[in-house]
């Protein structure tokens, strides 16, 4: 007999315990794949939308919160004027329910700023001007308000003309209703708001250029700062706490699985202690003891990660296709999906030390005499 055949016996013996901890470990590992999978969907589908506007800075105020605080839109005329700029413009987003759609990105544009013109239009028309009280969908936005060229979308107490259906290039543009800033401040009672001012700067702009117009737009706008396109996702407070949140609450359901999977390998070192002691016997050594009981809980973390990776999968297939749609494409890369299987892993042994220690101190005398 094998020193892995005497590993799997041991974890097949008890079947139904078995099976109960496998459940344990991969709920924690299927909330780790989720969770976190939603989150850098999140990040990836925004670095997405950046890219595909084209926008070299971003300029936004996220000071003591993790959506961005409104601010005057004559801020962008002053950030226009500064050396290095080539081409501003104005944008006020929201995130609001849309009469049966929980939550949807409203996005209202300068009119004719820069920021609209990778819409390709797939049916209908742009607005007329910046005072048409209309919208554009983006193809995700059409599909789940039902919604088509003509009809009428009723967002807070206002009804919009739907005039057009675009295609944004990205998730979150397609996922979008669009419309002229100047229409969405109204509809929000907030005129000459804004929460971001979209930059793209001179081509023969250089390093040294780019951080001194930083330091420039943080001497006009204290209260807010400029972040590069590239950089927005990882020195953003918001997404640092969306970040933090998701593992936080993934560590939760993980100590779970610890816990579980130290009880199991504890009663089987109970219940095996006659075998441990015929085995201390016949010649073997006291850290193969341990080994033994660390490999099991070692692949009891394993196959625990694989099913929970499994349905960590499931799961963010489901919600891609319902509660997230037209606002992120869940991450499901391939180094996720390792790092939670590893992780399983990990918490097997970690959880198996103590139980390893302890079959490792048996007397062979009293384990032999154990019933």
């Amino acid at each position: 007999m094998t020193f892995l055949t005497i590993v799997l016996r041991s974890l097949v013996r008890r079947p139904v315990r078995t099976g109960l901890t496998l459940v344990g470990i991969s709920i924690g590992i299927g909330a780790v794949v989720a969770l976190v999978g939603i989150s850098q969907g999140y990040e990836k589908s925004v670095e997405k939308q950046l890219d595909v506007i084209g926008i070299d800075l971003l300029v936004s105020n996220m000071s003591g919160g993790i959506t961005p605080k409104m601010f005057d839109a004559s801020m962008e005329d002053k950030i226009r004027a500064l050396p290095g700029v080539a081409e501003t413009t104005s944008v006020m987003m929201r995130m609001l329910s849309v009469e049966e759609v929980p939550i949807m990105m409203i996005s209202g544009r300068k009119w004719d700023g820069f920021s609209w013109h990778k819409l390709t239009l797939e049916s209908g028309r742009f607005p007329k001007d910046a005072n048409e009280q209309a919208v554009v969908l983006g193809t995700i936005a059409a599909e789940l308000l039902k919604k088509k060229v003509g009809d009428k979308v009723q967002l807070e107490a206002s009804e919009l003309e739907v005039v057009g259906i675009v295609d944004g290039h990205s998730i979150v543009e397609n996922g979008a209703m669009i419309m002229s800033l100047s229409v969405l401040q109204e509809v929000m009672g907030e005129p000459d708001k804004i929460n971001f001012v979209d930059v793209r700067l001179s081509k023969d702009m250089d390093q040294a250029g780019v951080d001194s117009l930083m330091k420039k737009i943080k001497e006009i706008y204290p209260e807010g700062r400029a972040s590069r396109a590239n950089e927005v996702v990882g020195t953003s407070q918001g997404f640092k706490v969306v970040r933090a949140m998701s593992w936080s609450t993934s560590l939760l359901a993980i100590i779970v699985g610890v816990l579980g999977v130290m009880n199991t390998m504890l009663m089987t070192v109970f219940e095996r202690t006659h075998e441990i002691g015929i085995l201390l016997a016949v010649g073997w050594k006291r850290m193969r003891i341990m080994f033994m009981v660390l490999y099991e809980s070692a692949l009891l973390g394993f196959f625990g990660g694989v099913v929970g990776v499994v349905l960590g999968i499931i799961g963010l297939k489901v919600m891609e296709h319902t509660t997230v749609r037209g606002m992120l494409q869940p991450d499901t890369s391939p180094l996720l999906l390792v790092t939670s299987v590893a992780i399983a892993v990990i918490v097997g042994i970690l959880s198996g030390l103590y139980p390893a220690w302890r079959s490792s101190r048996l007397s062979p005398a009293v384990a032999l005499h154990a019933e």
